[in-house]
């Protein structure tokens, strides 16, 4: 989290001694700029964000001089500004005083898969070979949700998989800087395939909304974002709340080695839409708000896109509003989102209550992982049955994995629950890299904790790896081999952690620096460790917090090996 300079507040703009106001000033000359950039757009609090968006797109930074014009169109305090502004990690704040960034950045995924694939040797190479060029400028930043392209670097806006300097350097000699728009499936080809039929069945009353979420119930669907509530259920809980009430989207999908959600809408935005639809439909939610992760630029113009042609074909659809994260892992916490979509800091609320009773502004809110819903028209049409009855090892239904690390296939792999480490390995990602043996796997991303190959036969799914105090969390299976350290990995997921928390708890916030500091030494201190972890699980108020220490314990109760007077010699 960036450190928030307090600036002064509108209190403080109140008239001094011998006239004039106190605090800074807008200038006429931004004030004018924002009221352009702005237009006739409404000033309401919880586009803050948006229109930070807007101002930094225009001009590649955040002047404090524009932040206190956009103070005062939207008749906001400059502290209420700042400390939004200051909180995300893709504003770049200038104060007085300061260069303004260069033009352009060149960003290098520094987590988990970049790190195996090279990304700190990338990083150094494009330093030595820009340094004397001037207008760009090169940093390392955490997961960028395409780890199956491993090491990524960032042009701009344009993601390059499987980095190399020179072809790094090539596109920005080119100036090919703006995302590649996917090869999606349109809503008139979705619509030749029999697309939103299920939903004209709920409006048209031929199939019930009893009917429809008895049968998500049967089916054993859960939420896929990683907490893995049943999702019939939460649909009842939340429909049962009063009126009005509405639903949110998180595809801000930060968690290292996922990248599923990108996958999916690549190719079918419109399945997840008609998904989305039902559920709104379903719980009566008047507007429907999609949270999706900055780093998606050219998903975010699909996406704008395809509602555009959505609400151009049928009527009587909610509201529906397509929001820009700003780089912050923590928003995608349900609560630190809905946070971020009105318009503040992604801190995370202290529950109860809880977001389906209350929620966005104050309302009961039904929050889902874009996959969750990417499953509903199949369910639905297929039946309970089809969904429950596919699995491996007494597990049922399907889990989409994104795979990345030591395999010669990464990817999204579409594979029954319960499918083990080894099976998922050798099925789908065609086996260990050439040289490769297997030493180890994140089953559940940075989060879920990490697991050597002796561990390799335990099923996937939810409630199967807490014995191993693991968690499959949102199906990131990161792979690392006899090449790597897993002692190296925890302190890359530790660092990432550090980075993410938002500051909010000291438990995190200084458990996470204090972890990290511990496990850069030459020699761990292990008990100090694990009791830091402790306090970090027990006391920090959301998961982020509670679950950065399972990289860090595993490591050292499944790696015993790399702590060893013989490995430390």
């Amino acid at each position: 989290m960036k450190a928030v300079i307090p600036i002064h507040s509108e209190a403080s703009r109140r008239p001094a001694k011998g006239g004039g106001l106190r605090g800074r000033q807008a200038s006429p000359a931004a004030i004018e700029a924002v009221r352009v950039l702005l237009g006739d757009l409404p000033r309401r609090r919880d586009l803050l964000i948006e229109y930070l968006h807007r101002i930094q797109d225009a001009q590649g930074h955040l002047s404090v001089d524009m932040l206190a014009a956009l103070a005062e169109a939207m008749k906001l305090s400059q502290a209420e500004v700042h400390e939004v502004a200051s909180f995300y990690h893709h504003f770049d704040i200038v104060y007085e005083g300061e260069q303004a960034p260069a033009p352009l950045t060149l960003r290098v995924c520094n987590s988990l898969s970049c790190a195996m694939a090279g990304g700190a040797g990338l990083s150094r190479e494009l330093r030595t070979l820009l340094a004397e060029q001037s207008g760009v400028r090169v940093i390392e930043v955490p997961c960028v949700g395409r780890c199956e392209q491993a090491p990524v670097a960032v042009i701009g806006q344009r993601p390059l998989g499987h980095a190399t300097a020179v072809e790094a350097i090539k596109l920005l000699q080119q100036g090919q800087l703006q995302d590649i728009r996917p090869a999606h499936q349109p809503l008139a080809d979705y619509l030749a395939q029999g697309g939103y039929h299920v939903l004209d069945e709920l409006l048209s009353g031929t199939r019930s909304i009893d009917a429809t979420i008895h049968t998500l119930s049967e089916s054993g669907l859960r939420g896929l974002g990683g907490a893995g509530f049943p999702l019939g259920r939460k649909w009842s809980i939340v429909r049962a709340q009063p009126a009005p009430r509405l639903m949110a989207v998180n595809i801000d999908e930060g968690e290292p080695g996922t990248f599923k959600d990108r996958y999916y809408l690549e190719r079918e935005p419109q399945l997840f839409l008609e998904g989305m639809l039902i559920a709104a439909h379903c719980v009566a939610a008047e507007a429907v708000y999609i949270y999706l992760r900055d780093e998606y630029h050219a998903l975010r113009q699909v996406l704008s896109e395809e509602i555009a042609a959505l609400q151009a074909a049928r009527s009587g659809l909610p509201v529906i509003e397509l929001r820009r994260g700003a780089g912050a892992y923590i928003c995608g916490e349900e609560s630190a989102m809905i946070e971020s979509i009105e318009g503040k800091r992604g801190w995370p609320r202290q529950r109860p209550p809880y977001v389906a009773e209350r929620g966005l502004f104050g309302r009961p809110t039904l929050q889902h992982n874009i996959e969750s819903l990417h499953w509903v028209r199949a369910i639905l049409e297929q039946g309970a049955d089809w969904f429950a009855n596919q699995g491996r090892n007494g597990r049922k239904g399907l889990r989409s994995f994104s795979l990345s690390g030591r395999v010669n296939k990464p990817g999204v792999y579409l594979a029954p629950a319960g499918i083990t480490a080894l099976e998922l390995i050798d099925e789908y990602g065609g086996g260990m890299l050439p040289g490769h043996s297997l030493y180890g796997y994140f089953p559940g991303g940075a989060s879920g904790g990490m697991l050597p190959a002796s561990h390799a036969n335990a099923p996937l799914d939810f409630d199967t790896l807490q014995v191993h105090e693991c968690f499959i969390g949102s199906a990131a299976v990161i792979v690392f081999s006899d090449q790597d350290s897993a002692r190296d990995l925890a302190l890359n997921a530790m660092e990432f952690f550090e980075h993410e928390s938002c500051g909010q708890c000291v438990p995190c916030r200084e458990g996470t620096q204090r972890a990290v500091e511990l496990m850069r030494q030459p020699v761990w201190d292990q008990p100090l460790l694990e009791d830091l972890a402790s306090v970090m699980a027990d006391a920090s108020i959301c998961g982020l917090g509670q679950a950065a220490p399972n990289p860090l314990r595993c490591a050292m109760r499944y790696f015993p090996q790399e702590f060893s007077a013989e490995a430390r010699a």
